[in-house]
C-alpha cells in the first residue's frame, strides 16, 4: 500500500470520527412505551431528564426545551445530576425554572449533587421554584384520570445501604396499591433493592450509557458502578417482579472527559398506558 493510499485512509477515519462525534453531542428523543392497567382509558406522559450537569444546550436551554415542550409531558421527572460539581449553576437553573412553568416537575438528587457540598442549597432552589424535591418521601398526583405516586431517594452516595433502604421505605410505605408507584433514583444498577418493592416504574440515569454504547449490543463500553461492558445503560428493563426500569442516556456533554460514541445525549419520554 502506497503512503498516498495510506494517508487517504487515515483522513478518511478521522473526518468519520469528527462527524460522528459531532453527530453524538445533538441532543434526541427516546420514546418508550410502557402498559399498564392501572392508567385505566387514558396515558400518562413522562419526560425522564436525568445528568444535565449542568451542560449548556443553546440560550435558554432552547435545543432541549423545545423538545420537551413539544413533547407536551404531563410530568417530568428529574433523576439527579442536573446540577454539577464543577460547573455552575446557571444552565441548570435556566432548563428547571422553565419546566416548572409547563407541567409538574419532581427532584432527586445524584451523586455530582452531593459531591458539590452544596446539597442543601440546591434543594431549597428547587422547591422555591415549585418543583417537588423527594427526599425518602412521595407525593400523590392526578393525571388524565389516572391516580400517580411519585417516590425519590437520594444518591445513596453518602450513606450505608441500610439508611438508603429505610429512605424507600418511607416512600414506598405511602404508596396506595391501586394506583401507579414511581420511583426516581439516580442508580439504575441497584436492582436487587428495588426487586424487594412493587414499583410499577423505576427512573433511573447515572451510566451515561457508558459513554461508549457498543453498537447492537445495548450495553456501555463502561459505567459508574457498573464497570465494564454495563447492562443497565439506555431503555426500558423487565424485572422479575414485574416493574420497569427506565434508564436514560441522559444530557451530559462538555462536563464529561470523553466524548460520547454511538450514544447521543437524550430526553426519555415514557408513556404509560
Amino acid at each position: 500500500m502506497t503512503i498516498r493510499r495510506k494517508l487517504s485512509i487515515i483522513l478518511t477515519v478521522a473526518v468519520f470520527l469528527a462527524a460522528w462525534t459531532l453527530y453524538s453531542w445533538l441532543p434526541a428523543v427516546e420514546r418508550i412505551s410502557i402498559d399498564s392497567p392501572k392508567v385505566g382509558s387514558g396515558k400518562v406522559r413522562i419526560a425522564l431528564i436525568t445528568d444535565l450537569h449542568s451542560c449548556w444546550y443553546g440560550r435558554e436551554q432552547g435545543q432541549i426545551f423545545s423538545k420537551i415542550e413539544r413533547e407536551k409531558p404531563d410530568i417530568a421527572v428529574l433523576s439527579g445530576d442536573i446540577f454539577d460539581d464543577k460547573i455552575p449553576d446557571e444552565n441548570a437553573k435556566i432548563l428547571l425554572e422553565r419546566l416548572a412553568e409547563i407541567c409538574p416537575c419532581f427532584y432527586v438528587t445524584g451523586n455530582h449533587e452531593l459531591w458539590s457540598g452544596r446539597v442543601r442549597e440546591m434543594k431549597d432552589y428547587v422547591q422555591s421554584i415549585g418543583v417537588t424535591v423527594l427526599s425518602g418521601n412521595c407525593r400523590s398526583i392526578s393525571v388524565n384520570g389516572a391516580e400517580i405516586d411519585v417516590c425519590g431517594v437520594d444518591d445513596p452516595f453518602y450513606m450505608e445501604e441500610s439508611e438508603w433502604k429505610k429512605q424507600i421505605d418511607s416512600a414506598f410505605s405511602k404508596t396506595s396499591e391501586s394506583h401507579l408507584k414511581i420511583l426516581a433514583s439516580h442508580r439504575p444498577e441497584r436492582t436487587k433493592i428495588y426487586g424487594q418493592y412493587d414499583f410499577d416504574l423505576i427512573l433511573a440515569g447515572h451510566a451515561h450509557a457508558g459513554q461508549i454504547r457498543i453498537p447492537f449490543l445495548n450495553r456501555g463500553l463502561y459505567a459508574p458502578d457498573q464497570g465494564f461492558f454495563a447492562k443497565y445503560v439506555n431503555g426500558p428493563y423487565k424485572q422479575p417482579n414485574g416493574s420497569v426500569l427506565v434508564v436514560s442516556r441522559g444530557l451530559a456533554r462538555e462536563s464529561t472527559p470523553l466524548p460520547r460514541f454511538f450514544n447521543r445525549p437524550e430526553i426519555a419520554i415514557v408513556e404509560v398506558e
